[in-house]
């Protein structure tokens, strides 16, 4: 019977598992897109640019939501609801201030003259590689608003854990993810 009980305990929940494979997927994606734009760059008439400082305040904002995901995390395994929901709401504004920041930097973007024409510059490049980011940041925060709906219904009361935590596991990895992509941008623009 402890035998039983202990290989139970080693195995990892298909949620985890599921999420595990897709991360995986999405960082040989992003691996893939940025060797690219190192081949691309060392060619002959790749232009370079300059990153918007927006980008620099949208890392913080992820930054931060990445701790407030943790706390929500860390309050939803003891139980405090309510600061589980404020903590959860606040992570799901900070996600949407994050895509708000990211559509108003490719706005600067397209206004200072780079474009998705051409590919001789590192601007295709940027808006296809932190396009793809927001994305997957976007679906972050639809997770996040299923979780707010289901946070605040009077009708679910489940305390399961596993969803909260895939959930933060995909915040945290989307949070990590961008801070190696704006510090590879930051170093290779």
């Amino acid at each position: 019977m402890t035998e039983a009980v202990s290989t139970q305990r080693k195995k990892i929940h298909p949620h985890k598992f599921t999420l595990w494979v897709g991360i995986g997927s999405i960082i040989m994606m992003f691996a893939g897109l940025t060797s690219a734009y190192i081949v691309k760059g060392s060619m002959a008439g790749f232009t370079t640019m300059q990153m918007p400082k927006l980008f620099y305040y949208s890392t913080a904002v992820m930054l931060i939501s990445s701790l407030t995901m943790q706390w929500a995390l860390k309050s939803f395994k003891e139980r405090g609801m309510q600061q589980y929901r404020r903590l959860l709401t606040l992570t799901m504004v900070l996600g949407f201030t994050f895509i708000a920041m990211q559509i108003i930097g490719f706005s600067q973007l397209w206004e200072s003259g780079t474009r998705l024409k051409g590919s001789t510059g590192a601007g295709q490049f940027l808006y296809v590689i932190f396009g793809l980011h927001a994305v997957h940041v976007l679906g972050g925060v639809i997770a996040l608003i299923v979780m707010f709906i289901k946070a605040f219904s009077a009708r679910i009361r489940n305390y399961n854990s596993v969803p909260v935590e895939v959930m933060s596991t995909y915040w945290h990895f989307v949070d990590l993810l961008w801070v190696y992509l704006f510090v590879f941008f930051l170093f290779k623009l």
